[in-house]
């Protein structure tokens, strides 16, 4: 069942990954189209996203932390007045959930630096290529002459 879990962490983390690339892309792309030259818009957006970026991965590793070592609250022995063991770590819960937590943990922290380096790299370097590709594919084919609309042979 462990092996599951940690599936699915990585599943989660696959999420959290991409959508934090597409933010990235996303505000990049809206910044050229304002005029910004390639490597002005890069630069930008890498300064823009890079809080949102970080913060949702902090937030997502920090909600994790308890979950992956097992630490239980016992809420109802708190409100009842018995605080003597409301706090317990290494829950027996725990050896479902904690390899889901180290995938999305680690993978997260190594994934983000990804995110904010490699793809403004690689969005510099291919971001040309798809230019160039969606233009060739908009391009209306040129009709050299009106004999060549003529599809069925018939003549006039």
């Amino acid at each position: 069942f462990g092996i599951i879990m940690t599936g699915i962490g990585v599943i989660s983390l696959a999420g959290v990954v991409v959508n934090n690339a597409i933010v990235l892309i996303d505000y990049v792309q809206k910044l050229r189209e304002r005029g910004f030259s390639k490597l002005e818009a890069i630069i930008e957006g890498g300064k823009t996203r890079l809080r949102p970026v970080i913060l949702t991965a902090i937030t997502t590793i920090l909600g994790l932390v308890p979950l992956t070592m097992g630490i239980n609250i016992d809420f109802i022995g708190l409100m009842t007045g018995n605080i003597d063991k409301f706090i317990q770590f290494g829950a027996e819960s725990s050896q479902w959930w904690s390899g889901m937590g180290i995938a999305v943990i680690f993978g997260l922290m190594f994934a983000t630096a990804l995110t904010l380096v490699i793809v403004p790299v690689l969005y510099f370097i291919f971001s040309d290529m798809l230019v160039s590709a969606e233009e060739d594919e908009t391009e209306p084919a040129a009709v050299a002459d009106e004999k060549d609309l003529n599809l069925g042979g018939a003549t006039s």
